[in-house]
């Protein structure tokens, strides 16, 4: 083997890591998170969790990336640990798929079907074909996504070819037939199957290259087989790593990706050493093939699964005492907003997570307004304490949701992900000014409370009418983004423009009182400050409710939006709003009425 073999081998094996790593990036981002959401609600029945981690990892071509899934949702507290070991068990299966992929490399015969199903002949077309939809689709979609799978499949089986072409001339080789005997012992083998999985981090990328290298012959059954045994154990170095800083579970689930593939190991290497001086299985002196590699790869993992299925909860036992039960975590963390970092590497689903998290904190600002409104037309301390609380919570979100969402805009997102980003990104500050605004109104109560004011009947009709609006066009926009509805948002503006003149005409009646002496300069002051936050209210759900149409009909110049509107679209606009200002009658002639209950 001379340099220009080594030069070539070097170049298939990056080539095969690379293409591995394209196709499960692409096959994930075109999944658009909808895998890991299905991987993160529907695992209530372990049966069904093995399931789903095994065909998770068998779309996204990686145990590791599973099970590194699995730790981030176990310390973000979306799955529970009990749910994490099926998911784990089914990676181990999953994975599988790829080795039996990279077995076709192996296939021979002279006719012509058997021909086209070898790599060499059927990768240069799904090549040519990835590569027309990758360059004739220039913006993100589903086709430049499919072209980017078969672009990395081609690359992958390529790089497979170039490796086992590159090393074949290794039979005659006598150093290289040495240090494959000296494979043979199960220990050595074990550990250099482990360290290189350990090295590159994936655990059917060194089963791939241990196919490769069967190309040459030199490689028999008593070889591959420990060396398949310890890639096993080397995998589990990724979720080991990616658990450092996580919780309590986090780290527990780590420890039972461990456990699982260790005992396995050692139940299958000492059952089988143990028939084999019994026995004498002659298959371990025959040269090993892929597809035999392929073989035992997947008898092992899912020999592993059938046996330590029972003891699921018992492995979840072995890692709480591996991990013990310590101090309680600081009541800071508790509090914090966690949307774990390791699902970055899977930018859809991060995405997702992001969605999630913002409508929890739209949520908490529709809460927070609701109780400010009640605590500002009937004084209640605890609404008022509530709404402070809440307004801690909102400002963590926001810092929180930012900071990830940066991280994320660095990746490969999809257009639809990238709409949704700016949404988010426009959205989370005024969702912040928002449950500000809460707080400002509540402060407001407190101080008609502690100088003994009070709303005279006229006026607590009118802010009943007023805070009734605000209300519902915080509902209903925190509705239409919740469910990312752009039809329910167009009717946000016609709301807002009927708060504005709720609040201009409670101004005005206020002066009116004021010159008939009905009402003070003190209470005035007050008001003011509580129109201005309402008024404020309102602007903001206007600002969500724009950006969200604006953007999603890929127009961004939310400025000019009102006034872009077609001569029928501006007659629906009034028509709605002459509707909804009669719901919410605080007209001057209904005051002079109530004067002389005032």
């Amino acid at each position: 083997m001379d340099i220009f073999n080594v030069l070539n081998m070097i170049g298939g094996l990056s080539l095969f890591l690379y293409g591995m790593s394209m196709m499960g990036n692409e096959l994930s981002k075109m999944a658009g998170g909808k895998l890991e959401i299905i991987l993160e609600k529907l695992t209530s029945k372990r049966i069904f969790a093995v399931l789903l981690g095994a065909g998770v990892t068998a779309v996204i071509q990686s145990s590791s990336a599973t099970t590194v899934m699995v730790v981030g949702f176990v310390n973000s507290g979306i799955m529970k640990l009990n749910q994490a070991v099926g998911i784990i068990m089914g990676a181990n299966v999953g994975t599988t798929i790829t080795s039996w992929m990279l077995s076709l490399t192996g296939i021979e015969g002279s006719t012509i079907w058997l021909k086209m199903l070898k790599p060499s002949s059927f990768s240069p077309i799904l090549a040519a074909i990835g590569i027309i939809l990758v360059m004739a689709n220039k913006e993100e979609s589903k086709k430049k996504d499919v072209g980017g799978i078969l672009l990395g499949f081609a690359i992958l089986m390529f790089g497979m070819e170039t490796m086992s072409g590159a090393v074949s001339g290794l039979a005659d080789n006598t150093s290289f037939t040495r240090m494959m005997t000296a494979f043979r012992n199960p220990i050595l083998g074990m550990a250099v199957g482990a360290i290189l999985t350990a090295v590159i981090q994936s655990s059917s990328a060194s089963v791939g290259i241990l196919q490769a290298l069967c190309s040459t012959g030199a490689v028999h059954y008593a070889v591959a087989l420990p060396i398949i045994m310890g890639q096993n154990i080397g995998t589990c170095v990724t979720s080991i790593i990616s658990s450092v800083g996580a919780n309590r579970n986090a780290r527990r689930s780590a420890m039972i990706h461990l456990y699982f593939n260790l005992i396995g190991t050692i139940i299958f290497m000492v059952v089988f050493y143990s028939l084999n001086t019994v026995i004498d299985f002659v298959f371990l002196d025959k040269a090993a093939n892929a597809a035999g590699i392929a073989v035992i790869h997947s008898l092992f993992n899912i020999g592993a699964t059938i046996l330590l299925f029972p003891f699921a909860d018992k492995l979840v036992k072995l890692a709480e005492i591996t991990i013990p039960d310590g101090a309680e975590e600081p009541e800071a963390k508790k509090d914090s907003i966690i949307i774990d970092e390791r699902f970055l590497d899977r930018p859809a689903f991060a995405m997702e997570l992001c969605r999630g998290k913002v409508r929890e904190m739209a949520e908490y600002c529709q809460k927070s307004i609701t109780l400010s409104l009640e605590a500002l037309l009937e004084y209640d301390k605890k609404k008022v304490k509530e709404v402070k609380r809440l307004e801690a919570v909102v400002d963590k979100y926001e810092d929180a949701i930012g900071s990830y969402l940066v991280k994320v805009s660095s990746k490969n997102i999809s257009k639809s992900d990238s709409q949704s980003m700016s949404i988010i990104l426009h959205s989370i500050s005024d969702l912040e000014r928002i449950s500000d605004h809460a707080l400002e109104i509540v402060e407001s109560a407190e101080e008609i409370k502690d100088k003994g004011l009070e709303f005279k009947k006229g006026q607590l009709r009118e802010m009943k009418a007023l805070c009734g609006a605000v209300n519902d066009i915080c509902a209903l926009t925190v509705d239409s983004f919740c469910k990312n509805d752009v039809e329910q948002a167009t009717h946000v503006e016609p709301l807002e423009e009927v708060i504005d003149t709720l609040c201009k005409t409670i101004k005005e009646n206020h002066i009116n009182r004021l010159k008939k002496g009905k009402s003070t300069i003190e209470m005035g002051f007050i008001l003011d400050d509580v129109l201005t936050g309402l008024e404020r209210v309102s602007d903001h759900c206007s600002n969500i409710a724009v950006e969200m149409i604006t953007i999603l009909d890929d127009d961004y110049n939310t400025h000019e939006y009102f006034e872009s509107l077609s001569s029928e679209d501006r007659k629906s606009f009034n028509k709605e709003y002459e509707e909804l200002i009669k719901q919410y009658p605080i007209s001057k002639k209904e005051i002079e009425q109530s004067k002389d209950a005032q």
